[in-house]
């Protein structure tokens, strides 16, 4: 088992992932987070493919750290939070910049969360942290098992804490979490590594 106070020198970057209920979720978490968060944090929730996203106002206005929708091409940067946009698959490169994708769907969703995941796994290695929430399908399993084999920490919401529990315990089944917990901490958990 991993020390969590172990975790904040080592973490570079947290990636996660939600679907249904995660706007909720992200609530609980986002807004607890202070201003000396170290790592960037990069999010895909699952979004309608027609219309805009808001979630960068809405937590703007909720959170301590610079909250911004992704940008192609853009630098990687510390204590910042990135949304990936609607019907774009979100990256990291080896360059540390964001790639927005437009390939197929997966698991029906553009942007997915092991697109995502795995690239992130590639990039940062075991100074990654991915931390799946709830949600309606299978998106996620794979990407934390690429954050595993990568030697990064998992992180995942307790099923009977989840609003819909599907996402958290196909990752689950598939992967031994370093972490399996609550809403609250989880954010306590990421609150260490300020």
């Amino acid at each position: 088992m991993i020390a969590p106070e172990m975790l904040r020198e080592r973490i570079e970057a947290v990636v996660l992932g939600a679907s249904a209920g995660g706007v909720e979720a992200l609530s609980q978490i986002l807004p607890a987070l202070p201003p000396t968060f170290r790592p960037a944090l990069l999010i895909v929730l699952h979004l309608p493919r027609e219309r805009p996203s808001l979630l960068a106002q809405i937590y703007a206005t909720r959170c301590s750290l610079p909250v911004r929708e992704a940008d192609d091409k853009e630098p990687v940067e510390p204590g910042k939070v990135y949304f990936a946009p609607p019907d774009y698959h979100m990256l990291v490169e080896k360059s540390r910049h964001i790639a927005l994708s437009t390939d197929e769907p997966l698991h029906f969703s553009r942007p997915a969360i092991d697109v995502l995941f795995e690239s992130a796994a590639d990039v940062y290695g075991n100074r990654l942290l991915g931390v799946i929430l709830t949600g309606a399908n299978e998106d996620g399993a794979a990407g934390l098992h690429a954050v595993h084999r990568a030697g990064g920490v998992t992180v995942v919401q307790q099923p009977d804490s989840a609003q819909v529990p599907l996402m958290v315990v196909s990752a689950l089944q598939r992967n031994p979490a370093d972490f399996v917990l609550s809403l609250p901490e989880i954010a306590e958990l990421l609150k260490g590594l300020a």
